[in-house]
């Protein structure tokens, strides 16, 4: 198999930047005084002041089954979204989670844990492509995709945000936050991953989670 194709070029732009911040205050915010149990101590990870309920979704996974919120339940699931045209911070995010999920497979821990890559460039990423490209990084790891008025409630719902951009060749790009969700096993956003994403905090972090669990 090639490796996933790097054609298109992704950057952080202005709106991308003020969005994401926008969302993520108003996430905390939201958050800030439900209260909550003390939080394990991380390495790397940002966890919220309390756990937020993932609100209904309707996606569709690589194999075409629907995927709504009560598939995520049962496991810590990871979230990341991107496009499989993606030049590198998709590919590398991905190349990352790879070395954790084999780290973490050594303590016996991945039963418990999900990565799932959402896919916001539905126009091009069918389930054939996007089965092919997460399994290139590792046949564990699930992905998913949907409308772009189902990505946009769902991504927004994480903290999360993308725009599609043109380019000068009469396609486009696509811009998208690059930190990595984590819901932990009662279907809830407890915090995430922010770049630059290091193979060892995330595992360490992951298998404290995990391991609580």
């Amino acid at each position: 198999m090639t490796a996933p194709p790097t054609r298109t070029r992704i950057g952080a732009t202005p709106l991308i930047l003020i969005a994401a911040v926008a969302v993520a205050i108003g996430f905390f915010v939201g958050s800030r005084f439900l209260g909550a149990p003390p939080a394990p101590a991380m390495t790397t990870a940002v966890l919220y002041p309390a756990p937020r309920e993932v609100p209904a979704f309707n996606l569709a996974a690589a194999d075409g089954k629907p995927l709504t919120a009560a598939d995520w339940k049962g496991r810590w699931t990871l979230v990341f979204i991107g496009f499989t045209h993606c030049p590198d911070v998709c590919p590398n995010t991905l190349a990352v989670f790879r070395q954790v999920w084999n780290r973490l497979d050594a303590q016996g821990l991945t039963a418990r844990l999900r990565f799932a890559f959402i896919s916001v460039d539905p126009e091009r990423d069918n389930g054939t492509r996007l089965t092919d490209y997460v399994r290139y990084f590792h046949p564990d790891f699930e992905a998913a995709t949907g409308s772009n008025d189902d990505l946009t409630r769902f991504t927004r719902s994480l903290g999360l945000v993308y725009t599609h951009v043109p380019d000068d060749k009469g396609g486009y790009s696509v811009d998208h936050s690059a930190s990595v969700v984590i819901i932990d096993p009662d279907g809830r956003v407890i915090g995430l991953f922010r770049p630059p994403l290091e193979v060892e905090p995330i595992a360490t972090d992951l298998a404290t989670l995990a391991g609580k669990h």
